[in-house]
């Protein structure tokens, strides 16, 4: 069985809430945070609309010491830092340790570091300028800057990994952290994700006719997830971390507990079968989901909501019907679904720990958020699921149990059955 794994703390940057209680207060009004971005207007973007967190680099300051904060450039570390060490102190932690915490780890993703950094980086690459780069760059260069700072502000000693799965990065940091837990190489641990969208993986993605062009003069209604008008996904930013324990190191310190974690999955559909490298297989999305139940040892029957990864595409009907296949539950008997990415975009390697944030507040609050811009449902969508079970408007309801998967580029899949704590 192994030990059970809770959640004591949990920390938040998004696109339309910075902290909690700002996160909380934005899912419960149903809340944008995609506005309109001058600069992709100059660019040409097709998609010129964006989530991006209020976050100014003053927010820091006590978070990390005024030598680290000089010279930090890269948002991406910056937002995986506050995200983590909120959760940390939500926790009920200080920030600064004397000692090696031996029984604390730290699983932190990200998908690629931030590209104005290398850029500053590469434009300085002969051996005169190259002396003028300072001794910042390599730390903020590398994948695994962001568990670098937070360890080490921490005093982190156990596994400290850096992953990378795409858009399954976040829910995958997640269940590799509970893992470490549950079969007793750790006691705690720093989980998440975070990302920072620049200029540069914008426009790969805009290249790729993949994002949001109709709304760019209405940008709180870009992101469309299971609308009929979707046209693409909105990039995100942001971050979002949990911290992870022991149940019963968690009771003998006398922490809070939000919720648990029963189980999950990581697996890849191995671009066989319909799976591409942008494209999920359906064999391989059924399996995760199927195998995440069988961890968490639970039944279909008992999931409440179904916190999905759905981006606005036209993936969106395929999705549903993969989770049909996997619940083996249609129409009414289907349980409640929404998108966070309604409100926030798709924060990328980020979406995972941002959305799971989502869901650990739905069960500890019982509220299901609205999927908002959700005026047209897609027929076929309908067809699978019904209407009843599609939020356009918060919906007040006991939520013990919730089903949240995310898909990445490279066909890999992660799935978690997070549910509440009963003792």
């Amino acid at each position: 069985m192994g030990n059970r794994v809770v959640i004591t703390g949990l920390g938040v940057v998004s696109p339309n809430g910075i902290g909690v209680p700002d996160f909380l207060h934005a899912l419960q009004n149903g809340i944008s945070g995609i506005k309109y971005v001058p600069e992709y207007e100059e660019l040409k973007f097709n998609c010129q609309v964006a989530g991006q967190p209020n976050f100014e680099w003053e927010q820091l300051h006590n978070y990390i010491s005024e030598t680290s904060l000089y010279g930090l450039k890269g948002k991406g570390i910056a937002y995986g830092i506050k995200a983590a060490l909120d959760a940390w102190m939500d926790a009920g932690n200080p920030i600064v340790s004397e000692e090696t915490l031996w029984e604390t780890g730290c699983v932190f993703g990200s998908s690629v570091a931030d590209t104005d950094v290398i850029k500053n980086a590469i434009t300085r690459v002969d051996a005169k300028e190259s002396k003028k780069l300072g001794s910042r760059v390599v730390e903020q260069i590398m994948n695994s800057g962001i568990t670098a700072y937070i360890s080490g502000r921490l005093g982190l000693g156990n596994k400290i990994i850096n992953n990378s799965a795409a858009c399954a990065t976040g829910t995958q940091a997640i269940l590799i952290g509970h893992e470490y837990i549950k079969y007793g190489m750790a006691k705690r641990m720093v989980v998440g994700s975070s990302e920072f969208v620049d200029r540069y993986v914008f426009g790969g993605f805009d290249s790729m006719r993949v994002l949001s062009r109709k709304f760019n003069d209405q940008p709180e209604r870009a992101s469309r997830p299971m609308s009929l008008s979707a046209g693409g996904f909105v990039p995100g930013s942001g971050a979002g971390a949990f911290v992870l324990e022991d149940l019963d190191f968690a009771l003998q310190r006398g922490a809070t507990i939000y919720a648990e974690v029963l189980g999950g999955s990581t697996n890849s559909g191995g671009q066989r079968n319909g799976g591409t490298m942008t494209a999920p297989s359906s064999v391989g999305v059924i399996r995760c989901i199927e195998d995440a139940l069988t961890d968490a040892n639970i039944s279909p029957a008992a999931i409440d909501l179904v916190s999905g990864h759905l981006t606005a595409t036209i993936a969106d009907k395929l999705e549903i019907q993969n989770w049909t296949e996997a619940l083996k539950r249609k129409g009414d008997d289907f349980p409640l679904v929404n998108s966070v990415k309604s409100m926030i975009g798709h924060c990328l390697s980020a979406a995972g720990s941002i959305e799971a944030v989502a869901a650990v507040l739905q069960i500890k609050h019982n509220f299901a958020h609205a999927n908002i811009n959700l005026e047209d449902p897609n027929p076929e969508i309908l067809e699978l699921i019904g209407a009843n079970n599609l939020p356009v408007t918060k919906v007040d309801r006991e939520i013990n149990v919730i089903a949240k998967a995310n898909f990445g580029f490279g066909d890999v899949n992660s799935c978690l059955i997070i549910s509440k704590y009963n003792n």
